[in-house]
């Protein structure tokens, strides 16, 4: 991965800005709000199950992991969390991060954070009682799973700087790794990308994006 520095967004949440693509992990607007908003808001809260299966495209900082790990406890959920990562942050870059601080996190759930990135990858990892953790240092093309998903978090780097990631078939590999109307949530509210949605079956609903996006897509399986 290029060289990337930490980034102040709007809501005072960090992000990882990468300098040779240009562009930043998260929202500028707001990290912390633009994820609660997409992934926990538009998709973990949407799935009306009791025991959800979740795959993470861009584990990234974790924050996604996090949030949703949070989510899971309030709402007394079991979650089972796939997140797929080529490139895994450094150990000294990931306490850098702000996260603990801007959510006010207790003791514990500062533990919890720090064990979602230390934890081994390849191996599933009881995070917490309601919690399972499988990381896989891979990327999204040479991805391979029997596995079958409630949810997918779609937070890969956008379509003007990783392309081959927006195209369709990208997006019939994760409509088959989905269950029956299962969805998979994204920040990006392109028209290509919503056509190329529709052409390989999802059903698709465009809603109101985070602060600094008019919209943001939900596509289900069905």
């Amino acid at each position: 991965m290029d060289k990337s520095a930490l980034k102040i967004t709007a809501d005072g949440s960090h992000t990882l800005y990468v300098e040779g693509l240009d562009e930043t992990y998260h929202s500028v607007h707001g990290a912390i709000q633009e994820a609660k908003h997409v992934f926990i808001d538009a998709g973990l809260n949407f799935v009306e199950k009791k025991h959800i299966k979740v795959l993470e495209i861009g584990f990234g900082t974790g924050l996604n992991a996090f949030l949703t790990l949070l989510e899971a406890h309030k709402k007394k959920v079991e979650v089972d969390y796939v997140g797929i990562e080529a490139f895994p942050l450094k150990e000294e870059l990931v306490h850098e991060l702000n996260y603990l601080e801007e959510l006010k996190a207790s003791s514990e759930e500062k533990k919890l954070f720090h064990l979602l990135h230390q934890c081994d990858w390849e191996n599933n990892q009881n995070i917490t009682a309601n919690f399972k953790l499988k990381k896989v240092q891979t990327d999204l093309i040479n991805y391979i799973t029997n596995e079958h998903f409630d949810l997918i978090y779609f937070d890969a780097f956008g379509p003007r700087v990783q392309p081959a990631l927006w195209e369709k078939p990208i997006f019939e590999k994760m409509y088959n790794a989905l269950n029956d109307e299962g969805i998979l949530v994204t920040y990006c509210a392109k028209g290509s990308v919503k056509r190329t949605l529709k052409e390989v079956g999802f059903d698709v609903e465009s809603l109101p994006g985070p602060p600094g996006k008019r919209e943001m897509t939900r596509a289900t399986k069905c």
